[in-house]
């Protein structure tokens, strides 16, 4: 198995732990990827029941998607430093969006190196 495949699932792992160590539960499915100087990670199943019955209208929406954004902003540096750790790569920037409508979360993160590169000659 390569060396970006194991870093893929250690990614996952660490960031299905710190949501639930966060929110009380984590995401249904995660997957993280490598591509060039940046890491992906998509989760599905991140809405709670209390966040899906309020998202039936359309302020429910806006108000869930706004708190989710500051829950962001209140755990970034945390986030950033759990990635910068596993891929001992120094995170320049951080991205991320919630869907409501379909319970998917983005983030990503942009590194100082091209990390895809670097696992592929070790």
């Amino acid at each position: 198995m390569s060396r970006q495949i194991l870093l893929e699932r250690q990614i996952c792992e660490a960031f299905i732990k710190f949501q639930r160590e966060l929110v009380g539960r984590g995401p249904e499915i995660t997957r993280a990827m490598i591509c060039r100087d940046m890491v992906i990670v998509r989760s599905k199943g991140v809405l709670t029941k209390e966040e899906k019955h309020v998202s039936n209208s359309r302020k429910g929406r806006a108000l869930v998607k706004q708190l989710r954004m500051e829950l962001r902003e209140s755990y970034l540096e945390q986030i950033e430093k759990l990635i910068a750790d596993l891929t001992n790569c120094q995170v320049v920037s951080s991205h991320g969006d919630i869907s409501i409508r379909t319970g998917e979360q983005i983030e990503v993160f942009i590194l100082n190196t091209d990390l895809e590169k670097k696992l592929k000659s070790i």
